[in-house]
């Protein structure tokens, strides 16, 4: 992940990088406050989040992200988003196929990087499937 202008971009480069096959680990903050709630996990602290975010790389495939409604409101050092999300993957070991219309919502935290330029991390992010009641 290179560094980022803005969380717009950082938002649209992790859909990418989901669909590619590519690390995610880079895009969260390294930090015990991180947390991210998916379809069926919660998982605090950036230890937990890598671990995560690395076994979903190694047993899926095929990802197919859509983002439908992305908003993202970038403030001094923060930014907040969400987007309604059409997201889909096969399960490497059995084949299944998983598709779910999807909400995503989170906070990034904006931190300086190395060369100067501003760069996004995902300091909280929540991944739910809407449910008829």
């Amino acid at each position: 992940m290179s560094p980022s202008a803005s969380a717009d971009s950082v938002v649209r480069d992790y859909y990418d990088a989901l669909r590619d096959g590519d690390p995610l680990t880079p895009y969260f903050l390294e930090a015990e406050s991180t947390v991210k709630f998916g379809l069926s996990e919660s998982l605090f602290g950036a230890d937990d989040v890598a671990a995560a975010l690395e076994e979903q790389t190694e047993t899926t495939a095929d990802w197919a992200v859509e983002s439908r409604r992305l908003v993202v409101d970038e403030r001094d050092a923060f930014a907040t988003f969400a987007d309604d999300v059409a997201m889909a993957w096969t399960n490497v070991d059995g084949g299944e196929r998983y598709r779910f219309d999807s909400r995503w919502s989170g906070t990034l935290v904006e931190r300086e990087s190395n060369e100067g330029a501003s760069d996004w991390r995902f300091a909280v992010m929540h991944v739910s499937a809407p449910h008829e009641l």
